[in-house]
């Protein structure tokens, strides 16, 4: 993977007569084989619940997109003006806002609900430089037309599912909140303070939220929300702490909810963070990230967002989730703390050797290379499980072959097997 200038010798050289743009990098091909599997997997899940494929455009007309967004998301937005029309454009910086739009112009003949999923990259300002990357591939669904706990409860499952069934953890977070809790808290400031108050929450800055809530009604419960984190327990404090406020009734959903989830067999993957301020100005509702060991930030997240479809004229409830590959991809390396499965086969031997055409007619990869020394080489560097070379006194079938790139693609015993350079003869 590059992304921008290295430090040294040849590498950055290179770098600099060819550099990329700050946040941008290239995925070389063990990296673009990895994500492509673990994309397919997750789709391959979120189809297997009903959810089909769309595919949004890059760009759309800032006008339309914006409207989506909402004006707290402004300063993640790449414009630009779009040569052929001359209107401003914006690259996507976000895929939810583009589906709904989908749902409420191009499939208003369907029956409800939409079971919807995208797969595609994102690309965002770099708030700070802490933020290495501005693209992010993302693999989501949204399902619109469903309302409160029946549809957060279906996505919350499903996120369970695609993570266990699909990238293969069995140790990841689901962390709940609602975003009606301190939005009704602070139901009755003034949108500037209430901006800092929630940026500080976010933060669990106790000693700039007890400056920034002095005099306020509600100053003392904000201040206690920043302490509650954990389990059950600290929902069932948040909803005491917030009896006889607005917020009591967005705290008593968050319970039920959590406990419907576990119900559900979800309870050891459960946390809850009833002060939780996270995301776009769209969630009206539930909002959930999800953590794993590994990328230190979430592999994805989503929440409930009721309002957005009627900014396009077709108001429906609606929950979405969202899984960034980058970050979950880190997530599964990390859990199988182990080098790259190798797989594929280098033939001793011409293209027109039927021993390749035999390979790939059952489903392998597999090149030619003439020269024996070369052939090991070549499969040490691009990561092939196998070189198959039949000059050699002992003969090696097709089925040895097979059977090794079945296998987790180590040496079996046995198989009459030369190894790649790297894993010694």
């Amino acid at each position: 993977m590059v992304d921008g200038p290295s430090s040294s010798g040849t590498t950055a050289l290179t770098a600099l007569e060819h550099p990329l743009p700050p946040g941008m990098r290239d995925l070389l091909p063990e990296e673009a084989a990895s994500r492509r599997d673990l994309s397919r997997a997750v789709l391959e899940r979120y189809a297997l619940h009903g959810y089909r494929l769309v595919t949004p455009p890059a760009f759309e007309l800032a006008s339309v997109l914006e409207r989506g967004l909402g004006a707290s998301a402004a300063d993640d937005v790449l414009r630009f003006i779009e040569p052929e029309s001359g209107d401003v454009a914006v690259i996507r910086p976000d895929m939810t806002p583009q589906v709904a739009r989908i749902v409420a112009t191009r499939l208003g003949d369907r029956e409800p609900p939409f079971r919807l999923a995208y797969e595609g990259t994102v690309v965002r300002r770099r708030a700070s430089r802490a933020k290495k990357h501005r693209q992010i591939p993302q693999v989501g669904v949204e399902l619109c037309g469903v309302a409160g706990a029946e549809g957060d409860l279906e996505l919350l499952c499903l996120a369970a599912d695609v993570l266990r069934e699909g990238a293969g953890l069995e140790r990841f977070t689901i962390d709940l909140s609602d975003a009606g809790i301190v939005r009704d808290l602070l139901a009755e400031v003034s949108a500037p303070r209430a901006a800092e108050i929630s940026l500080a929450l976010s933060r669990k800055d106790e000693p700039s939220l007890i400056e920034l809530t002095a005099g306020l009604a509600e100053g003392p419960r904000v201040v206690a929300l920043a302490r509650l984190h954990g389990g059950r327990e600290a929902i069932v404090e948040a909803v005491e702490l917030l009896a006889g406020t607005r917020a009591e009734a967005p705290a008593s959903r968050l319970l039920a909810l959590f406990d419907a989830a576990s119900a559900r067999g979800l309870g050891p993957h459960l946390s809850a963070d009833p002060g939780e301020v996270r995301g776009l100005a769209y969630y009206t509702g539930t909002i959930f990230s999800i953590y794993a060991e590994g990328p230190g930030e979430p592999v994805g997240g989503g929440g409930r967002y009721d309002d957005l479809l009627a900014r396009y004229g077709a108001p429906r409830p609606a929950v979405g989730l969202g899984i960034d590959l980058d970050a979950l991809g880190w997530a599964v390396r990390a859990a199988r703390e182990t080098r790259p499965r190798r797989s594929g086969a280098v033939v001793v031997g011409a293209e027109t050797d039927p021993r390749v055409g035999e390979l790939r007619a059952r489903g392998f990869p597999a090149v030619a290379v003439a020269d024996p020394a070369r052939a090991r080489a070549y499969a040490a560097s691009w990561g092939f499980a196998f070189v198959w070379d039949d000059t050699a006194e002992q003969k090696t079938t097709t089925d040895d072959v097979v059977r090794v790139l079945s296998s987790a693609g180590e040496p079996r015993a046995g198989l009459r097997k030369q190894p790649p350079a790297d894993e010694g003869a």
